[in-house]
């Protein structure tokens, strides 16, 4: 790890928190002076750039006090946490299936998420999308945040072959979960953060 990414991953949350354009009380004064009016918007678009490589260099850095909804935590495996999404894989291993949950309290749509979020939003999910087609070779990349159960805004990221099970079906309510082994997830998300 470089020592400018050492020095700035510590301060992601908060960079995290100016971004999104939440409040500032109680930052760091060298962050708090970023968010005033004469402060540059060329911050803004680095940070919009670069804070995902950031917090690939430092995957354990979680956002403070965000709250997972316990269904969320239950099926998905904790990958990695990215700019603004953590990143989990399912635990089903009959498909490469990864989740991305915007770290955002109280969000159910992404037209709820600030511009600034939808953005990074997009960004990661097609960043993950690329990475989880390279990994797998898959015939088709399905993308979708439904919500009808579990309303916290989240975005399913699945990789679909011709003959997986139940193709060209969909993979909701299909036969039992096959549990990934520790062993097995590890080097799957090892894979994925490789291509990302």
């Amino acid at each position: 790890m470089t020592r400018a990414v050492a020095r700035w991953g510590c301060f992601l949350p908060d960079l995290t928190r100016l971004a999104s354009g939440s409040s500032t009380t109680n930052l760091p004064a060298f962050i708090s002076a970023i968010s005033s009016p004469k402060a540059s918007q060329a911050f803004k678009k680095l940070l919009l750039i670069c804070k995902t490589t950031i917090i690939r260099e430092c995957p354990e850095t979680p956002l403070p006090d965000f709250p997972l909804d316990p269904r969320l935590e239950r099926d998905g495996l904790l990958v990695s946490n990215l700019g603004l999404c953590q990143l989990r894989v399912m635990n089903d291993k009959r498909w490469p299936w990864l989740v991305l949950v915007p770290q955002r309290e109280g969000i159910s749509e992404v037209f709820d998420l600030t511009p600034l979020d939808q953005t990074m939003l997009t960004f990661e999910t097609n960043m993950v999308a690329t990475a989880l087609k390279k990994v797998t070779g898959a015939t088709k990349i399905n993308i979708g945040a439904l919500g009808n159960i579990v309303r916290q805004l989240h975005v399913h990221v699945i990789a679909r072959s011709e003959g997986d099970a139940n193709w060209p079906g969909p993979v909701w309510g299909f036969g039992t979960a096959e549990p990934w082994s520790d062993e097995e997830r590890k080097a799957f998300a090892a894979r994925i953060l490789e291509n990302l």
